[in-house]
């Protein structure tokens, strides 16, 4: 299902594809977001970080397949 053009020859690979980029950056901006969220609602800054890198790592599979390749 992954369609990428060839890299002409001399030139290097991408180091993350357009696909990989989007997803993770919005899997950080979700993160951010919860763990934000969860700081406000009165929650120790461990645990707001605990909660923003569970919900940014638990939302990667799920924007994988929602987000077309």
């Amino acid at each position: 299902m992954s369609s990428s053009a060839p890299t002409p020859p001399g030139e290097p690979a991408p180091f993350l594809t357009l696909h990989a980029a989007l997803v993770l950056l919005t899997a950080a901006v979700i993160g951010l977001f919860i763990g934000g969220l969860t700081f406000l609602g009165g929650a120790s800054v461990a645990g707001s970080v605990l909660a923003g890198m569970v919900g940014g790592g638990g939302s990667v599979p799920v924007l994988r397949s929602l987000i077309g390749s």
